[in-house]
């Protein structure tokens, strides 16, 4: 980062009411009221812990030093890249998310395409991935009008150093027992289709504009290249993990690695190379 000293940020710890109260041993942060299900690793609240621009969030550092930190001809944008950690304790809730051109036609600047990698996964882990093959539209808003809508979902097992691909446009959830590193655009536009009776909003006639009966979706195995795995490559963003101490290239997942997430596409019209930072 030319011209920007080297900074760390600060995690962001967001409720949510499928989380958990102890993060440990991940992060030693226990609470007493409302549960945590999200680390934000790279979020607009996120601040600067050292160095000169201790106590800025990620969002005024980007707005003053746009170019020193995204690259020549970037200043003015956003932070491409959020980065979190998910808790789920229990389960999230069906959702999709709007693709580039969906999300602008409502007057949001970009869509949300994302990828989960789990540093963790209990026995009988899993996460629904997309709708059952042959189910048309019709059916599926019928099953959300019946409180049903969990028996038209793909489930699929998730263990330990798996890459999970999910697409905007994929209908999702994730269950409790895995602990996953979500990279995705930066965006937090979700629409729920399904809520297990839980009393939040729903949003059912943009979740079934934005779904798509076929995506891409799907588990992704990695590609070892100079000592290091990149464990996904995608349109907006690459991940890559790089062990450290000589540990085997085939250990999913370890405390002694760094992964390194960078942009690859910038709000969904722009190339860029971008730069990501190790967690």
């Amino acid at each position: 980062m030319q011209g920007l000293t080297p900074f760390r940020l600060a995690p962001y710890f967001r409720t949510r009411i499928w989380g958990f109260n102890d993060l440990s041993p991940w992060f030693d942060y226990k609470t007493n009221g409302e549960p945590i299900g999200e680390v934000w690793l790279t979020g607009e609240m996120c601040a600067a812990e050292t160095g000169p621009l201790q106590g800025q969030s990620l969002n005024e550092i980007t707005a003053a030093h746009g170019e020193a930190l995204l690259g020549k001809g970037r200043g003015g944008e956003e932070f491409p890249l959020l980065i979190k950690v998910l808790f789920p304790k229990e389960k999230l809730s069906v959702q999709v998310h709007p693709d580039d051109a969906l999300a602008q036609k409502y007057g949001e600047p970009r869509g949300k395409t994302e990828c989960w990698y789990a540093l963790d996964a209990q026995p009988g882990a899993e996460v629904a991935l997309g709708i059952k093959a042959g189910t048309t539209s019709e059916q599926v808003r019928a099953a959300i009008e019946e409180s049903r809508l969990e028996d038209l979902l793909a489930w699929l097992p998730v263990n330990r150093g798996d890459m999970i691909f999910v697409d905007a446009g994929t209908v999702h959830a994730v269950g409790p027992g895995a602990v996953l590193l979500e990279t995705q655009q930066t965006s937090d536009l979700t629409y729920r289709m399904y809520d297990y009776g839980r009393p939040r909003e729903l949003h059912l006639e943009k979740s079934l504009k934005a779904m798509r009966l076929s995506t891409r979706a799907g588990k992704r195995l990695p590609e070892y290249v100079h000592g290091h795995s990149i464990l996904i490559n995608e349109r907006y963003f690459r991940v890559e993990r790089w062990s450290l101490g000589g540990r085997r290239r085939n250990d999913a997942v370890s405390r002694n690695c760094i992964y390194r997430c960078s942009a690859t596409r910038f709000s969904g019209r722009r190339q860029s190379e971008g730069r990501g930072r190790g967690i």
